[in-house]
């Protein structure tokens, strides 16, 4: 069951429970007394971060977890990503997927406000009430941005591009220029036959740069 969407294709109502089931999770497996040994951080976005056509193990974050782990941060990470979700629905379901249980959150959204022309004064909106409740509820957060290509003209692009930093820097959020800043060149090798979707090793090389991102953010650097 789900929702005919243009980024990412669908929207499963299923990705959504998931999300629900992986929160309340870590809330009932935390020892006596309520203490974690490690953090836990959502990466909340659309299909990139949902894993769209990809193996389970090989989405984004799994991935990511694996490269935490073994660059020495303890981390749990949380899926949040739905699939042809926009800064709309981010907005619409940010509330419940924070808890106390969530020490730091990603926010990688607006993937597919640009693919549709959404106004950009809708979007930015949109994104203040995301970065709002996250810094509100207490988590750490990391603004994850995006660029417009021109195909809806230079005023488009110029109205979009710095809404993700403006907002980060709004709410002194720790931002991040975007996951396609890890290609150079030729991305096609990197992507899957959309042309719009990273296959596994396209994921990894997003991983290597993002990375160090949310390694600082779960440490406070």
């Amino acid at each position: 069951m789900g929702i005919t969407t243009g980024y990412g294709a669908v929207l499963p109502l299923r990705n959504l429970m998931m999300t629900i089931v992986a929160i309340l999770a870590l809330g009932l497996g935390m020892g006596h007394g309520g203490a974690r040994a490690e953090s836990t951080v959502v990466i909340f976005g659309d299909s990139l971060v949902q894993g769209y056509g990809l193996p389970a193990e090989q989405g984004l974050v799994p991935q990511l977890e694996s490269w935490l782990q073994a660059n020495g941060t303890e981390v749990t990470l949380v899926n949040g990503g739905v699939s042809g979700d926009t800064t709309q629905g981010g907005a619409a379901r940010i509330a419940w997927t924070l808890s106390e249980q969530v020490d730091a959150i990603v926010i990688a959204l607006g993937g597919n406000d640009m693919l549709r022309g959404i106004d950009p004064s809708v979007v930015r909106q949109n994104m203040d009430t995301i970065v709002q409740q996250a810094a509100n509820s207490g988590a750490a957060v990391l603004v994850v941005g995006i660029e417009a290509p021109l195909n809806y003209g230079p005023d488009y692009k110029a109205a979009f591009d710095p809404i993700f930093a403006d907002i980060a820097a709004r709410f002194g959020a720790d931002y991040h220029p975007g996951f396609f800043t890890a290609f150079e060149g030729d991305v096609l090798p990197f992507m899957q036959a959309d042309a719009i979707h990273p296959n596994a090793e396209g994921v990894a090389q997003i991983v290597k740069v993002v990375g160090p991102s949310v390694a600082a953010l779960i440490d406070g650097d």
